[in-house]
């Protein structure tokens, strides 16, 4: 990989804030045994405090380890019981009602191969399906929609991809063409986002770096729109800032779902949404991450709505590149950690359970004493809807998708 791909890689991974890409003749993937899947994978970029999304409420170390942060089963408001162990976080109630219908599967103590902490690396490893960042351009999913393509069952003429935003996310990239459409309302760029993409450019376009500097100070001249800046690292998604990301998430994903749903439409797509990186203020039951996974709950909601009929053949996967800190840091926040959850949703789930082998809170059980420590390899979920929803063989899963994970055996019976 050169350093020019590296840093333009970065710079997308910063602008990618939404977006829909799908492969367009999916509808003969699976004719021959009367199935017609779809598949949305959702990228949270910023990395998810998986515990602050499913607290494990029965380990008896979990309110020493957060105090009044953690999330528990009579907090105000209460957390959304899932089983004995494990809680959701309740500004999640269509997740809880799809799971009690047995149409979402939450995983937990899960992660990528990436064991550092670097947004752009972590992000790079789980959308290639590479084990190391950097070493291809092409993404898990375009890759494995291009050897069914190979193979026959999907006819490769007038294949397109389409997306939804600017910029194309790598787990997409490869072969396939795109297309892109852009959606009405785009939440701002936060002053984090621009202070990294300014410092980007001086390093490598500095005349774009002195046009993008002088936009920004010409901004700060007007009535300032930091409430509505909601994507901010750290500032809180309160107020007109919250219901601008609840309403762009549900249109984007309802848009996906509405391109999904036709039926000579797309059958396979990814979309990402930014602002997961909660260093200060996360909050718990209430505050910033609550307001965020409020949105994704409701673009969940939109989904399935806009599926309609669909949604019965339908998983949607819901990944980030790594989790949080397990302690709270100085600021009321949490930094970059490793283990977190993976939620997965549809009417072709066989949901209603949570996979996981919990590694405890113990210092010594958390990873380098600070993060949850991973014990269900990422690529193993994905590898199993691949395999059982769409039909990818499992030998091109471990040799082309996700190249160097023959030991990584596909977690088995996630559909029905």
């Amino acid at each position: 990989m050169t350093i020019r791909h590296h840093l333009r890689s970065r710079r997308e991974a910063l602008l990618g804030a939404g977006a829909l890409f799908a492969w367009s003749q999916m509808p003969k993937l699976a004719r021959a045994d009367g199935r017609d899947p779809r598949m949305l994978v959702i990228v949270l970029r910023g990395a998810l405090d998986g515990l602050g999304a499913v607290a494990p409420v029965g380990d008896p170390d979990w309110i020493g380890l957060r105090g009044d942060r953690a999330l528990v089963l009579d907090g105000k408001p209460p957390a959304l019981p899932l089983d004995a162990f494990f809680a959701l976080n309740p500004a999640m109630p269509n997740l809880h009602r799809l799971y009690k219908a047995q149409q979402a599967t939450i995983v937990h103590a899960t992660a990528t191969p990436y064991r550092e902490r670097s947004h752009f690396d972590g992000q790079d490893v789980l959308e290639s399906g590479i084990e190391r960042p950097g070493a291809v351009d092409t993404g898990w999913l375009n890759r494995a929609l291009a050897e069914l393509a190979s193979d026959g069952r999907v006819d490769p003429r007038g294949s397109r991809v389409l997306g939804v935003g600017s910029v194309t996310p790598l787990v997409v990239r490869g072969r396939a063409p795109v297309l892109s459409w852009v959606p009405q309302r785009l939440l701002p760029a936060s002053d984090d986002t621009q202070a990294r993409l300014l410092d980007l450019y001086q390093h490598t376009d500095p005349r774009l770096a002195v046009a993008l500097e002088a936009r920004i100070r010409l901004a700060a001249l007007g009535p300032t729109a930091a409430s509505e800046a909601a994507m901010a690292d750290g500032a809180p998604l309160t107020g007109p800032g919250i219901a601008g990301v609840r309403a762009y998430f549900a249109e984007a994903a309802g848009a996906a779902a509405r391109f999904l749903a036709k039926p000579d439409g797309p059958r396979v797509g990814a979309m990402g949404f930014v602002g997961w990186d909660t260093h200060i203020n996360e909050g718990a039951a209430s505050g910033q991450l609550a307001n965020l996974l409020g949105a994704l709950d409701g673009a969940l909601a939109a989904i399935e709505k806009n599926m309609g009929d669909a949604w019965r053949e339908t998983a949607v996967a819901v990944v980030t590149e790594f989790g949080r800190t397990a302690r709270i840091n100085g600021t009321n926040g949490t930094d970059h950690g490793t283990g977190t959850v993976a939620f997965l949703a549809g009417g072709a789930l066989r949901g209603g359970r949570m996979v996981a082998d919990w590694p405890g809170l113990k210092p010594a059980q958390l990873y380098e004493e600070r993060d949850l420590k991973p014990t269900t390899d990422l690529r193993s979920v994905l590898k199993g809807l691949l395999r059982d929803h769409l039909r990818v063989e499992e030998s091109v899963l471990a040799s082309t998708v996700f190249p160097g994970s023959t030991d990584v055996v596909p977690t088995a019976g996630l559909v029905g």
